[in-house]
């Protein structure tokens, strides 16, 4: 990836500051999200939970990859370009480490009949998710847009995955919830499976279009 040399070095480091910002309250956010997820996911017993759970915290190490990507632009903008490439692998292997975990957990529910609680908590939760995260992706992905930089809107579609996650999981656990089918936990959690492989590979194959051709 080339960096664009359009923006002038004032605007580029009010980006950087920006992206660095939402980066950090990223962190701080989903960090204490997983904590309340797991939490709750222990007491009732949901796999879509506890997928809801570790989502929140391969987020928060996904924004600390983030982080220190753009401090090295920061410090030293020629190192920013393999910087760039490091990201995208570390970012495309937690799409990867997430989408495992929650499918073992999804499928061992299924195969075992684990029947989940009612989850209030987990419904509040998911909930706010659903209004917060789509603000902050969005927000990540103009300033990665206007700087041109693919780590921070592989990342924005990282928060995407938790706002898609929030749906899903709230899906499950309303229909649980409402209507006692408890087989929809872990079939709302298995239902993000497939588009975190496919975001990983797009951070992947970023970075290898990045080896190649950049």
């Amino acid at each position: 990836m080339t960096i664009s040399a359009e923006l002038t070095a004032t605007r580029r480091e009010q980006l950087l500051r920006r992206a660095l910002w939402l980066a950090v309250f990223t962190v701080a956010w989903n960090l204490a999200e997983g904590a309340v997820a797991l939490a709750a996911a222990q007491l009732a017993g949901s796999k879509a939970l506890i997928g809801f759970g570790v989502d929140s915290f391969v987020e928060s190490a996904s924004a600390a990859v983030l982080i220190w990507r753009l401090r090295v632009e920061q410090a030293d903008p020629t190192r920013a370009e393999r910087a760039e490439r490091r990201a995208l692998r570390l970012i495309g292997y937690a799409f990867f480490a997430l989408a495992l975990l929650v499918a073992v957990e999804s499928i061992r529910a299924l195969a075992t009949g684990a029947r989940p609680d009612t989850s209030t908590i987990g419904i509040v939760l998911t909930a706010v998710s659903l209004v917060v995260m789509p603000v902050l992706a969005r927000a990540k992905r103009r300033v990665g847009v206007e700087l041109g930089t693919r780590s921070i809107t592989a990342d924005s579609q990282q928060t995407m995955a938790c706002v898609y996650l929030s749906a899903i999981v709230l899906v499950g656990l309303s229909l649980n919830a409402v209507f006692g089918w408890w087989w929809a936990d872990p079939v709302a959690a298995l239902a993000v499976v497939a588009f975190l492989v496919h975001e990983g590979r797009e951070a992947l194959e970023a970075d290898h279009v990045d080896d190649c051709c950049g």
